[in-house]
């Protein structure tokens, strides 16, 4: 037998990636009289049979597993934002970011676009710290990246070998085109990897892992929802990782870092060591969760 990742599900088939090929296969009898519930990204082991078709003899545990998209043992998170046209939308941005914490799963952020964002800034002068280095500093991994001249993409491709990830954004950010410059030779049409917003959809029916840069991704919406997920005051501020290294220096305990004296994080922001967008956001964030709390 041989050890694979399930791509997909479809038609009674399932497909599987090992050994650089896609092998067609179908269940043993077990699985099939108990109903296994088998999702993209599932450890298998497949016994070959004939050419590129064999059956899948056992599934491994899942070390973790979504329900939007419906994907298992997801190694990280591509969350793809544009520099420019459009500016990059924060507070979907760090929404997207707590989603991603709150599933254990790592966030790189990408920001597309460096060729555009560098003709529009050629003739500004700013002193205020790029969106980039803002989320350096707090310790995210951050690249910049044109799809169109190339710049940054072999840096991203190295981080999405042998893992699996999905990748998350708005719409005009350039999730397809980074698709295409990281996977030559497989393209995919503009709009097909999209974020399902309120208003939105996306052309994407069936959940799907593709080989991408010697890794798997999933041609999904990725994190779909606009909402947060279900947190505590206290979980919410852990997902922040500028306010939870600095929470111990609160002089309460159960400090919210919103009204409370002598909060480490209020005194931080006025420092400038935490960015006040960042504050911002996490101030609405923690309504939301207080809203949540009262309704249930």
């Amino acid at each position: 037998m041989i050890e694979g990742v399930l791509l997909k599900g479809y038609g009674g088939f399932y497909y599987v990636y090992a050994e650089d090929r896609v092998w067609e296969c179908s269940l043993r009898g077990r699985f099939r009289v108990k109903d296994q519930d088998f999702l993209p990204g599932d450890r298998v082991r497949i016994l070959p049979d004939e050419e590129e078709k064999a059956t899948i003899e056992a599934v491994e545990p899942r070390r973790n597993a979504l329900i939007r998209p419906t994907i298992a043992n997801v190694d990280q998170a591509i969350l793809v934002f544009a520099l420019t046209s459009p500016k990059p939308d924060l507070n979907l941005m760090d929404r997207l970011l707590i989603q991603v914490t709150d599933a254990d799963i790592e966030p790189i952020l990408v920001f597309t676009k460096l060729d555009k964002f560098r003709e529009d800034t050629l003739t500004e002068i700013s002193e205020e710290p790029s969106v980039t280095d803002v989320y350096r500093k707090i310790g995210y991994t951050v690249f910049e990246v044109s799809n169109e001249t190339g710049e940054g993409i072999e840096q991203v491709g190295a981080r999405l070998k042998e893992k699996i990830s999905v990748l998350a954004g708005p719409s005009g950010a350039g999730k397809s085109s980074l698709f295409n410059a990281l996977s030559p030779g497989k393209k995919l049409k503009t709009g097909e990897l999209s974020i399902k917003s309120k208003r939105g959809r996306h052309t994407t029916r069936h959940v799907e892992l593709m080989v991408c840069a010697g890794g798997l991704v999933a041609d999904t919406p990725g994190f779909s929802s606009l909402f947060l997920p279900n947190l505590s005051r206290a979980e919410l501020a852990e997902c922040f990782p500028e306010f939870a290294q600095r929470r111990s220096q609160c002089r309460f305990s159960s400090c919210i870092h919103d009204k409370e004296p002598n909060c480490a994080i209020k005194e931080a922001l006025e420092r400038g060591e935490i960015s006040s967008s960042r504050y911002e956001h996490y101030l609405i964030f923690l309504q939301e969760v207080i809203e949540a709390e009262r309704r249930y």
